[in-house]
């Protein structure tokens, strides 16, 4: 593990042919997917897993939305940028902007909140553990792109 704070991740990708509808556009959900792998990405480059085995926490996602400027179709190239806009005791919020190229395509974000994870208890809100929390930074929104 490094020492590092982390505050944002870019990921390249190719739209796959089960990515896209009959007219060759990506549907809708599958924006939600490219954020969370982003954000899994994210995790990894700051040496830690959003779910590992047996930690007794977990990382339920509590609000997602997306904003679509312009389509994106099936073979095209593009990136995944997350960032973290905000971290609270209990929350991780995360914003997010997909390119292709120059060309903004959608804009989304994302809020999981920190739960104990005990199959014989609810769950319940809980604090991010420190180990976790001080891997992270807020990042600055370069660009208003998303909140």
């Amino acid at each position: 593990m490094t020492d590092a704070r982390h505050a944002e991740h870019r990921l390249r990708r190719r739209v796959q042919f089960y990515e896209a509808d009959p007219a060759g556009i990506v549907h809708f959900s599958w924006f939600f997917r490219y954020m969370e792998e982003a954000e899994h990405a994210l995790w990894r480059e700051a040496g830690l897993s959003i779910a590992p085995p047996g930690a007794g926490i977990a990382f339920p996602r509590v609000s997602a939305s997306f904003d679509y400027h312009r389509p994106l179709r099936f073979d095209e190239e593009f990136d995944i940028h997350i960032r973290i806009a905000a971290i609270t005791g209990k929350t991780i919020r995360y914003a997010c902007a997909v390119r292709r190229g120059q060309t903004l395509v959608a804009t989304g974000t994302m809020t999981v909140a920190c739960v104990s994870h005990k199959p014989e208890e609810p769950m319940k809100a809980v604090p991010i553990p420190d180990a976790i929390a001080s891997r992270f930074a807020v990042a600055a929104d370069p660009e208003g792109e998303s909140a």
